[in-house]
């Protein structure tokens, strides 16, 4: 059984990347934000109060990480309420473990988000860190935005990135940085395609081992 971890900041290209390599390889994939946004969906759907951390907790241990929507759980309103639980302990507690429950699936998983490989699968086997500049993930972020038919500016998009390194980095429960034994990878010049097989040779190289 064979876990994949990959970390990285907002729209570096982690998401898409992990959804391929667990396509090559035939391993279940999760997107460890989404369990954040189901949870929040669950509070609002039922009216809980998103202040409550025994709440949301408990709401969090009995979520199902099966059939995680992401089209629906991207909602603008579902983020903010996300990036309000996401910083309660007994809410991270509950998620990293029922994420460690999925890491254990045959025949191999790939499990993307913040926090893998320093915290959720701290033994993975392969670990990778997916970076790009800020203006680089603010780019692709609002170019995003703008094919899905939204509105944006990009300055505010930028800023939003921004921000969301900050909170990411500077967190005390479990912040973003790269493992120390992660491959970084830079995607800021990458095509996604580049990126895939670059992550490719690292995972190949890896597995020989």
């Amino acid at each position: 059984m064979t876990t994949i971890a990959i970390d990285g900041p907002a729209a570096a290209g982690k998401g898409t990347l992990s959804r391929l390599i667990a396509e090559a390889y035939g391993f279940h994939h999760l997107d460890t934000g989404l369990t954040y946004r189901a949870t929040a969906k669950a509070l609002l759907d039922r009216g809980l109060p998103l202040d409550d951390e025994a709440v949301a907790a408990g709401v969090a241990r009995n979520l199902d990480l099966s059939g995680l929507d992401r089209t629906l759980l991207s909602a603008h309103d579902i983020g903010e309420a996300a990036s309000k639980i996401a910083v309660m302990p007994a809410v991270r507690r509950a998620l990293v473990e029922a994420q460690r429950e999925f890491a254990e699936r045959a025949p191999g998983t790939v499990l993307d988000g913040r926090d893998i490989g320093t915290v959720v699968c701290p033994d993975a086997v392969v670990k990778l860190y997916v970076t790009a500049s800020a203006d680089v993930r603010a780019r692709r972020r609002y170019d995003e935005i703008i094919a899905n038919g939204g509105a944006a500016e990009y300055d505010a998009v930028f800023q939003d990135v921004r921000r969301r390194d900050e909170r990411d980095m500077g967190r005390l429960d479990s912040p973003l940085r790269p493992a120390e034994n992660a491959h970084l990878l830079d995607t800021s010049e990458m095509s996604i395609e580049a990126a895939f097989s670059a992550a490719r040779s690292i995972i190949e190289a890896a597995l020989k081992h």
